[in-house]
């Protein structure tokens, strides 16, 4: 039985990770620019599934979806697929695969159908797992995420405890490149439970890492209360990144505390002064159009905006809400003619990429590194 991978832009990391798990245990996933029998396999954010969603439907082959789409709306996506993967899927998928060339029904845990499902009932053990194979890939070093921001689909996804890959397990694949990139919810939590940071563990980890180290930059960033002298010294002492990526989200507190992100304004901000201080230029995550914004927490917005580009760079998203999390179904409010305004003149200034126009940006650009 032949297993391919749809190639899709947005999906190029998962296939490396879900390429390498299958490897483990013989299958190679051949990677296909539309669906080919036996088998054509499918990653999808809750952006790009409408692209696919026909193409889905209308496959002459056995289709399996999984990706945050298809775990936060399995039931919707399962009236076009044959299978779908909810939640992680470096055990599923293989023993899936498995189960459909022994001629099985393919309903094995974490596997939906139109008609039946059942959960799985343990998290996947990073190490367990290559995260990349033949297909390269950037190095997964943690996964899970205990914060509950409102817009968020991570934490539905892979859980709010963290899980770490070990230092060893790190250092042995990322070492083979000139370059070592990481994906993490939050680089300055790994070691610990995603709250209080081990420094230590960080330190332990960069030691053990040669050639250039891009740590809490593209493609993962840091969370703005984890950032102290302590932390950036780190990147200073052993890292080639002269930016550090976080999120603000807001300028507004009310805006945050309804986010639930578990920091306040002055935090972000700084952070922001910290990393001018240590010669590391700030780039800062920024959202606007919350439903619930108000004229005035938008002008807060801006204000923080313009504080952080004096000594940084802003990356800005228009909101999307995203299936599976606590705003889903909402609707992004409008734009004040003010922050379209200053949104341009920082854009124009070199000072701020994204979109605040067009939230779709996001998933098909790739982030400044």
């Amino acid at each position: 039985m032949q297993a391919n991978w749809r190639e899709i832009p947005a999906a190029r990391n998962s296939f490396a990770v879900l390429s390498a798990a299958c490897e483990t245990t013989g299958w190679h996933l051949r990677p296909v620019a539309q669906p080919e029998s036996d088998v054509t396999c499918y990653s999808l954010n809750s952006i790009n599934e409408v692209r696919y969603r026909d193409e889905i439907a209308n496959a002459e082959c056995i289709t399996v979806v999984g990706g945050p789409h298809a775990t936060a709306c399995w039931q919707e996506v399962a009236t076009n697929a044959d299978y779908v993967i909810v939640g992680e899927g470096e055990y599923t998928l293989p023993s899936l695969l498995a189960s459909l060339e022994a001629g099985g029904d393919g309903r094995i845990p974490g596997v939906a159908t139109v008609d039946w499902y059942e959960p799985v009932k343990s998290s996947v053990r990073l190490d367990a797992f290559p995260p990349f194979s033949e297909v390269k890939g950037y190095v997964e070093i943690s996964r899970g995420c205990p914060f509950t921001c409102g817009y968020c689909q991570t934490p539905q996804m892979f859980g709010h405890c963290m899980r770490h890959r070990s230092i060893d397990g790190i250092a042995r694949y990322a070492n083979r490149y000139g370059q070592a990139r990481f994906v993490t919810p939050n680089a300055f939590a790994y070691g610990s439970d995603g709250v209080h940071p081990r420094f230590d563990k960080i330190e332990h980890l960069l030691r053990n890492l040669s050639h250039e180290i891009f740590f809490g930059t593209f493609p993962s960033e840091v969370r703005p209360e984890f950032i102290c002298r302590e932390s950036l010294a780190l990147i200073s002492d052993y890292c080639t990144n002269t930016r550090l990526h976080f999120g603000a989200q807001s300028g507004s507190d009310a805006v945050l505390a309804r986010l639930r992100r578990g920091h306040t304004v002055a935090e972000a901000i700084r952070a922001a002064e910290l990393c001018h201080d240590a010669g590391i230029i700030p780039v800062v995550d920024f959202i606007v159009g919350f439903p619930f914004e108000t004229d005035e927490d938008q002008r807060e917005t801006i204000t923080a905006m313009q504080e952080v580009a004096r000594n940084g760079r802003i990356h800005i998203h228009r909101f999307i809400p995203l299936p599976g999390t606590p705003l889903a179904g909402a609707r992004a409010r409008s734009l004040l003619s003010e922050t379209e305004k200053v949104c341009g003149d920082l854009a124009l200034g070199g000072k701020l990429t994204g979109s605040w126009n067009e939230p779709e940006i996001r998933f098909f650009r790739r982030r400044l590194k």
